[in-house]
């Protein structure tokens, strides 16, 4: 159980969403938001940044979006449904540009890129089926 399951499950507010697609979000989109800073600072550390600029620049949206997505949809009193689903919305884009885009470098044998495209299909993911959930 992670400590986003524990979170929700103790909390006096009771969730107008699926515990289980929130949990999974919140702890996907922090992962996320931890690979792409570590994976900007890998790129940093690259012989040709130069070729790296615009896989740096998406991690770091990346990374700043997952945190406000996974803070925003931790607060559950007085939960905002519109807000939430928006901000997940944006989220399951910038995971998809991210790692698109790590992807592509991964190719080329960068390891900390294949890492964080697959932190960012995982969050990209839990961020759909987060938005499916509130949809219903």
């Amino acid at each position: 159980m992670t400590i986003a399951d524990r979170m929700i499950q103790t909390s006096p507010s009771k969730g107008v969403i699926d515990a289980t697609s929130l949990a999974a979000c919140i702890a996907a989109c922090f992962e996320c938001a931890q690979a792409c800073t570590a994976c900007a600072d890998a790129c940093l550390g690259e012989h040709e940044v130069e070729m790296l600029v615009r896989c740096i620049r998406l991690n770091m949206d990346c990374a700043d979006v997952c945190v406000a997505a996974g803070r925003v949809v931790s607060r559950q009193t007085a939960f905002d449904p519109v807000l939430a689903r928006a901000i997940v919305e944006s989220c399951a884009t910038a995971c998809k540009q991210c790692g698109d885009e790590c992807a592509r470098h991964a190719e080329h044998g960068m390891e900390h890129c294949r890492v964080c495209a697959e932190s960012c299909r995982g969050c990209q993911n839990a961020c759909i089926d987060l938005v499916a959930a509130l949809a219903a």
